[in-house]
């Protein structure tokens, strides 16, 4: 089937279903995963149900429409060639199109016009004009039609770009759906700031660009296009040509932020230090900014948060050859720590992945997940004290695409509610070595997480102290440890959203001391007073109890062999743990 029938074809279905009807399954679901559960206004718009327009969509474009400008392009000489429009996408970097700034010395001699429109009396707002800096960073691709280019930090009057916020840019695919609205801001042949709201349908999407049936014109290109919740989904650069009828157009089409974001990121090994830092904040990958703050010119005090989490898109397959997970023999041939064994009844839940196996391997670490709690039995990482590295913190969750996403728990399960991503293997634990970035982000998996209350979480708690301490241990004294973390899974769990949230954790640590004995420590602490109500806060308090391995055993299912005969708390008689108030309480 030709293109141009394969079009017809889709705007014929159109006529008669909804773009969840017309689109690809794997693009629906993506889709609707993205949807804020509180926003009814989308999804009805999407099946169409529903022409109306909540008040807060106008507030909203209002926002997204402070970061966009009027591009001034002019020669040597101060003569203006011509117009573009293009939008802030980080606090000092502008995303526009190649064939308005097709190279550095024209970014040079041109600028950034800042509040080029009128206010709702018909007057002009003050203008900030803004001067290039493609010294300090210039991108481009031809084929792509986007450049993006660095904004002095300060107008010609003296006002910082950091007024005009910017827009977060998502690389996640699937933000809009064949049949779906866009909404288009711009600068039109040059003129006062406009926008094409809504009544503009996806015509098409294809790999690297998206058609739309949109009123655009000359001096638009550069222009940002929306889907009805506001999230950047292209980049506008030009009309499509009618094929039949020369001179006329089917529609318009704009470069897809995914494949703007993949080229940037191809880019980043030849990127200097200074420059990476700059495009930190460009995209979810890079770490997006969530809110944006500005007091308009009609004094209208603006703070809206435009974006929620959002799941990153999954890696490759080839992402995770190579990556061996586990050393069972990290601490020395003589210390194997094998992974635990699991009861018999628990090994027919563990949820395998598509080639049979049962563990995820990740980079220093691995993970068995149970199928009917969606969440890990355990986790297992290898601490390396002597190459510990630090390395930036991006929060880009993403799903695992070796093993079904129905026995993961995803963004469904943390919308609107205390509950954090909790990491089971922490963060910082498997950073190390030459493959430090790649364990930063392999922690940043569902799979690694587990449903803890943001004050459990989040605040600097024994828990925490624990981890920081088994952490700086290791690295203070150049040592190794291998160390097991998990939720403990009770049939009386609170359910919450279809999942048992796990009301404790564990943690059994081992390491090779300075007599050389192996010691492995076991602790457990509890969140239940934290989540005894998950849609409100409520205060609890929480405590961290050394407590012997066997107990982690029996409460567990898990058996970790030879490791509770080397537990210090073993050769004890009481059966109750000790209150982990300080590093010096702990028993190693």
């Amino acid at each position: 089937m030709s293109h141009m029938a394969s079009r017809e074809k889709t705007l014929l279905n159109l006529q008669l279903k909804s773009p969840l009807e017309v689109d690809s399954p794997e693009r629906v679901a993506s889709r609707k995963a993205m949807i804020d559960p509180k926003d009814d206004f989308t999804l009805e718009r999407i099946i169409g149900q529903n022409d109306l327009v909540p008040l807060h969509f106008l507030e909203k474009g209002l926002i997204v429409g402070k970061s966009v400008c009027r591009i001034e392009i002019s020669d040597e000489s101060g003569r203006v060639l011509g117009y573009g429009t293009g939008f802030l996408v980080a606090p000092n970097l502008l995303l526009t199109n190649n064939h308005v700034l097709s190279n550095s010395d024209m970014a040079s001699l041109s600028q950034a016009q800042f509040n080029y429109e009128k206010d709702i009396n018909f007057n002009d707002r003050i203008m900030q004009i803004f001067k290039f800096a493609p010294e300090v960073f210039f991108m481009t691709n031809e084929e792509l039609d986007f450049t993006l280019v660095a904004v002095q930090e300060k107008s010609n009057a003296g006002t910082s770009i950091h007024d005009f916020g910017y827009l977060p840019l998502i690389k996640q695919t699937g933000k809009v759906l064949l049949g779906e609205y866009v909404s288009i801001i711009q600068h039109p042949e040059g003129r006062y700031k406009a926008v094409v709201l809504r009544e503009n349908k996806i015509t098409d999407i294809l790999d690297h660009f998206i058609h739309y049936s949109a009123d655009t014109c000359p001096g638009s290109s550069g222009s940002v296009v929306c889907n009805d919740g506001w999230k950047v989904i292209a980049l506008h650069h030009s009309g499509v040509p009618d094929p039949q009828h020369p001179g006329q157009f089917i529609a318009n089409e704009g470069v897809r932020i995914s494949s703007i974001l993949d080229y940037i990121e191809q880019q980043g090994p030849s990127l200097t230090a200074e420059q990476k830092v700059l495009i930190q904040k460009i995209g979810h990958d890079f770490g997006e900014q969530k809110t944006l703050n500005y007091v308009s010119t009609n004094n209208i005090s603006v703070n809206s948060k435009l974006d929620e989490d959002v799941v990153a898109e999954d890696f490759s397959l080839e992402w995770y050859e190579g990556s061996t997970g586990h050393d069972p023999k990290f601490l020395g041939d003589q210390y194997v720590i094998p992974h635990p064994k699991l009861r018999t009844d628990l090994e027919q839940d563990v949820a395998k992945l598509r080639n049979g196996t049962n563990v995820l391997n990740y980079t220093h670490f691995s993970i068995v997940m149970s199928k009917s709690r969606k969440l890990a039995f355990y986790t297992v990482v290898n601490i390396d004290g002597q190459q510990l590295k630090d390395e930036r913190r991006d929060d880009a969750w993403r799903y695992d695409p070796r093993i079904d996403r129905e026995f993961q728990c995803g963004k469904e399960l943390y919308d609107d509610n205390p509950l954090d991503k909790g990491h089971l293997v922490r963060r910082r634990d498997p950073v190390w070595g030459q493959d430090s970035n790649e364990a930063n982000q392999d922690t940043f998996h569902f799979t690694n997480c587990s449903p803890q209350h943001k004050d459990f979480n989040q605040s600097s708690n024994k828990w925490l102290g624990l981890e920081d301490y088994l952490l700086e241990h290791m690295r203070n004294n150049a040592r190794k440890a291998t160390v097991f973390t998990g939720p403990v899974f009770r049939e009386d769990d609170i359910v919450y959203r279809g999942v048992k949230i796990p009301a404790e954790f564990w943690k059994v640590a081992a390491v090779v001391k300075d007599t050389g004995e192996i010691s492995a420590t076991a602790y457990l602490v509890s969140q239940k007073e934290l989540i005894r109500n998950l849609e409100s806060d409520v205060p609890g308090a929480f405590k961290t109890f050394q407590v012997k391995v066997s107990l982690v055993e029996a409460l567990t299912g898990l058996d970790f062999g030879d490791l509770r005969n080397h537990d210090p708390l073993e050769r004890v008689e009481s059966t109750m743990g000790y209150v982990i108030e300080r590093a010096e309480d702990i028993r190693i």
